[in-house]
């Protein structure tokens, strides 16, 4: 079927196509011993850039093939266990210890790695299947199956279903957000029992590093706490370098978190400095007419008490808030509670843009440089509509690294790579 030269002769279904380096059906070819053979035939060398991209991206769909094909191996290794005289409990122990020494790896993780394909074969098999057709990577899988353990059977069938098929499209951490998001949103009153069991859990965790170092956790905060104490190391952080400080901003954070705590001497910023929060919400949900969640940028969706009481008790410090439409989502107003409000035009593009609206990247769009997407300096004018909010990395990497990007009509943006590909994102909520 494949011809070992430079052009090869790809075969699949009815067409054929001559090609050099990366033949041009690849992305049809499901994952399987055909793609395999195509795959290992292929001389990356021989491939443009482009092409090396969606070489790339078929080997992630085979990977994702042969471990759907491993995780139910290893269901069927313990299929293989004689139950006679065991518990199911000691047959899933012994299957354990199979897979532990048979894979040269620890009791847990193989003990991590058996849970993982009993609920893709058990609970999600919509999901497994997803991932034997190279359709998510075990990455996604997992954050699909973590985050949907603590429902019910048909609960995480209708919460899966209801986000599978644009999983591909989304990183782990918008996959989460959309799965709390869903979530809450089909059952207000348990996302409210299970966010008060955890804020019950709150507690400060210490532990030593095998390199003499040590972490210092806060954990099962409230997460606008969270937001806002974050933010406010980070501002007197900017402060610090902007005053010639030569510390990285991470040993600059970590210093100030250690200097507050130890009630020493910031040497600029005032200690009562508020950090911002940024809170997304309905108008209904705000006067207590409804229960859906809130967003915090950043961190993602929030219980609507929450929502609700950043709205009610941030007084002291800045908070950005924004009024979205219930039905459609879409922003209707937004506005800051400072008595120097941001430039209108500011104001506009991270209402209607919550995050760096760059592929991926969840970075706060008051975090972010407001980019122009034609360079002022060619056109001497500013205008709303071709402002965005892009982090200092990825605005860095659209004038200097060959990333540029262009509006749609449906509020998204494309982004193109300097290999050509084409992508397409919102910096609106997952």
């Amino acid at each position: 079927m494949i011809e070992h030269m430079f052009a090869k002769d790809v075969e699949y279904g009815s067409e054929t196509a001559v090609v050099v380096g990366a033949p041009s059906n690849l992305e049809e070819i499901p994952p399987g011993y055909v793609l395999a053979a195509v795959l290992d035939d292929i001389d990356i060398n021989l491939c443009s850039g482009y092409d090396r991209v969606r070489v790339l991206q078929a080997q992630e769909r085979m990977r994702s093939h042969y471990a759907a094909r491993s995780y139910h191996t290893m269901t069927k290794v313990m299929d293989a266990i004689d139950e006679d005289d065991m518990s199911a409990d000691i047959v899933e122990e012994a299957a354990v210890s199979e897979v532990a020494a048979a894979l040269r790896i620890t009791r847990r993780a193989a003990d991590v790695e058996m849970s993982l394909a009993l609920e893709l074969q058990r609970r999600l098999p919509q999901v497994w299947d997803a991932l034997l057709e190279g359709k998510v990577d075990v990455r996604r899988a997992r954050v699909l199956v973590d985050d949907t353990l603590h429902l019910s059977f048909a609960h995480a069938q209708e919460l899966v279903a209801g986000v599978l098929a644009d999983a591909a499209q989304l990183t782990t951490g918008q996959l989460r957000a959309r799965l709390r998001k869903l979530g809450i949103q089909a059952d207000p009153d348990d996302a409210k029992k299970r966010y008060e069991g955890s804020l019950q859990d709150r507690r400060l965790v210490a532990e030593v590093n095998d390199t003499g170092t040590a972490n210092l956790l806060g954990m099962d905060l409230p997460p606008h706490a969270v937001a806002s104490i974050k933010r406010r190391i980070h501002k007197l952080a900017l402060q610090l370098r902007n005053a010639g400080d030569t510390r990285s901003l991470d040993q600059l954070r970590a210093d100030i978190y250690t200097d507050i705590l130890l009630e020493r001497h910031t040497p600029v910023g005032s200690p009562t400095d508020k950090g911002v929060v940024d809170i997304r919400v309905d108008l209904l949900t705000l006067v207590g007419l409804a229960d859906n969640p809130g967003d915090l940028a950043g961190y993602g969706p929030v219980i609507a008490d929450i929502a609700r009481q950043v709205a009610e008790h941030q007084r002291d410090g800045e908070w950005r808030w924004t009024l979205v439409d219930p039905d459609t989502g879409m922003p209707i107003d937004g506005g800051v509670t400072r008595r120097r409000p941001t430039a209108a035009q500011r104001r506009k593009v991270t209402t209607l843009h919550t995050g760096c609206v760059h592929p991926g990247c969840r970075m706060p769009a008051h975090d972010c440089d407001i980019d122009h997407r034609k360079p002022y300096s060619e056109t001497g004018i500013t205008f709303a509509d071709d402002l965005a909010p892009l982090c200092r990395h990825h605005h860095m990497l659209k004038h200097h690294g060959g990333w540029s990007y262009q509006p749609l009509l449906s509020g998204d943006f494309e982004f193109t790579s300097p290999l050509g590909h084409r992508y397409t994102t919102s910096g609106r909520d997952p």
